[in-house]
């Protein structure tokens, strides 16, 4: 049995950001033998399967069954899979405010420009009361 060198091994999460993206693109559901053809074949069905399922026990994928197999659906698009990554990052953390604040020290000037105003309009849509020091908040 040959092992793969770790300098051969793909980046973790390469396989799986591959079969979400033919997911993605196909805006159907595919079978394991749609998702390998969307890939151009350069992986194996078994290898397929093992990654749809990962995907699927990691909550990323739906499946139905479609006569003997399953069809698999993306739960979210991208930037939905990324915030829940984010998420489940800080999740992890038992100091989210160090977390938060390296994060955002991290940001361009432009990102914290528009985290300030995503921020500021989940304020206004937010039933209740104003926040302190937000307009209309009161003394």
């Amino acid at each position: 049995m040959s092992e793969t060198s770790p300098a051969q091994r793909r980046p973790a999460g390469e396989l799986e950001a591959s079969v979400l993206a033919a997911l993605w693109a196909a805006g159907s559901p595919l079978s394991p033998a749609g998702v390998q053809s969307a890939l151009g074949g350069r992986l194996a069905r078994t290898t397929v399967t093992t990654i749809l399922t990962r995907l699927h026990d990691k909550g990323a994928v739906s499946r139905s069954r479609a006569g003997r197999g399953f069809v698999y659906s993306p739960i979210q698009d991208s930037a939905g899979l990324t915030a829940r990554r984010m998420r489940s990052e800080l999740d992890k953390q038992d100091d989210r405010g160090t977390a938060l604040a390296r994060f955002v020290s991290q940001l361009t000037s432009e990102d914290e420009r528009l985290l300030r105003s995503l921020l500021e309009s989940a304020e206004d849509d937010a039933p209740g009361p104003p926040a302190p020091g937000r307009p209309g908040a009161g003394p």
